[in-house]
C-alpha cells in the first residue's frame, strides 16, 4: 500500500501565517433541478405576502423603511461584506416588521440587530461584523446592550428559522439554465443581477415579490442592457411565475435603474457627499481578517445599458 500525501502548500501557510477563510469550491450537484424546485418550495416559508404598513405598523411609514436600508445598504459597502449579507438583513427586517409592531426610534436598532444576524450567517470564518463596530455606525445612538437584547428578540420573533431563502439563492441555478455561455460573460450577468437585488431590496415595492421572481427579473434586466433579450419565457418556465408578474417586476427594476442613474449623474458620489456631511469612517479591518470575495456590487455606474 503507498500511502502519499498529495497536499499542496502554498506559500505563507506555514506555521505563524494568518489564515485567510477560503472559499469553498463550485459544487456541480447544488445546481441540480431538485435543488431549485426545493428552494422555489421553501421561499414561501420566508415570504411577506400582506402590506404590514398601515396593520401592523403604525408609526413607521415606507420611507423610514427605505432610509434604514439605505444605511443598512451604505453599511455593507463600507464593510466589503459579502453580497448575500444584506438581502439576508433586509428579509429578517421585513419579517419582523410583518408580525411586530416597532416605534420610529426602534427601527435602525432593528436594522442593526439583522445586519448582526445576516454576516454571521453569510460571512465566512471569524468576518461577521463586530457587534461594537455596528453600534459605532449608529453614531453610538444604541448600546451594546440594545443590540445583544434585540439580536434575541429577532431571533425569537423569527423562530430561529434565519436560514432564510434570499434572490441570491437562485442566480447560479436560473443561469445555468440559461443558454447564453459564449454568446454573453456570464460572469457580467451574474454581477449586474446581483446589483439590482441590493438596490431592490432598498425598495418596499419590492417585497411583495418573491425571491424567485426578482432573480429571474434581475436576470432578464441584466442581459436586456447587455442586448440579449428573450430570455424572460424560459426564466418563466423555470420558475412557474406567471409571465405576467415577472414582466412588471421587470418593468418596475428598470424604471428604478434609469431613475437611479439619473440621480447619480446629478449628484456627487457618495464620498463626496459622506465628507460634506462630516461622515468619519472607522477604522479598516486588519489585512489578515479581509476577505476577498467580499464585494457587495450596487454601484449603478457600473452596470453597461
Amino acid at each position: 500500500m503507498e500511502l502519499l500525501c498529495a497536499e499542496r502548500v502554498s506559500p505563507g501557510s506555514g506555521e505563524g501565517a494568518p489564515r485567510l477563510p477560503q472559499a469553498a469550491a463550485p459544487d456541480p450537484v447544488l445546481l441540480r433541478r431538485r435543488v431549485l424546485d426545493n428552494l422555489l418550495r421553501t421561499e414561501e416559508r420566508y415570504a411577506v405576502t400582506a402590506n404590514y404598513f398601515g396593520t401592523v405598523q403604525t408609526e413607521i411609514t415606507p420611507h423610514m423603511r427605505r432610509l434604514v436600508a439605505e444605511w443598512m445598504l451604505e453599511v455593507c459597502e463600507d464593510r466589503g461584506c459579502q453580497e448575500e449579507v444584506f438581502p439576508l438583513a433586509i428579509s429578517f427586517l421585513d419579517r419582523f416588521l410583518s408580525i411586530c409592531a416597532v416605534g420610529k426610534s426602534q427601527v435602525q436598532l432593528l436594522g442593526t440587530a439583522c445586519l448582526l444576524l445576516a454576516s454571521k450567517l453569510r460571512e465566512p470564518g471569524s468576518c461577521a461584523l463586530p457587534a461594537d463596530l455596528l453600534v459605532f455606525y449608529t453614531a453610538n445612538s444604541i448600546t451594546l446592550t440594545d443590540l445583544c437584547s434585540w439580536e434575541l428578540l429577532v431571533l425569537s420573533k423569527l423562530k430561529w428559522d434565519v436560514a432564510g431563502v434570499t434572490a441570491h439563492d437562485f442566480l447560479p441555478l436560473l443561469l445555468s439554465r440559461l443558454p447564453i455561455r459564449g454568446l454573453v460573460n456570464v460572469e457580467m450577468v451574474q454581477r449586474h443581477a446581483k446589483t439590482f437585488i441590493s438596490l431592490a431590496a432598498r425598495d418596499y415595492e419590492f417585497t411583495l415579490y418573491s425571491s424567485s421572481t426578482l432573480a429571474a427579473c434581475s436576470i432578464a434586466a441584466a442581459l436586456r442592457g447587455l442586448e440579449h433579450d428573450g430570455y424572460l419565457s424560459r426564466l418563466q418556465e423555470l420558475t412557474r411565475i406567471d409571465l405576467d408578474c415577472l414582466q412588471t417586476c421587470l418593468e418596475q427594476i428598470e424604471d428604478m435603474v434609469q431613475s437611479l442613474i439619473v440621480e447619480r449623474d446629478s449628484c456627487p458620489p457618495n464620498g463626496q457627499a459622506r465628507e460634506a456631511a462630516g461622515w468619519t469612517p472607522p477604522p479598516a479591518p486588519p489585512h489578515d481578517k479581509a476577505h476577498s470575495n467580499a464585494a457587495t456590487p450596487t454601484d449603478v455606474r457600473d452596470v453597461h445599458f
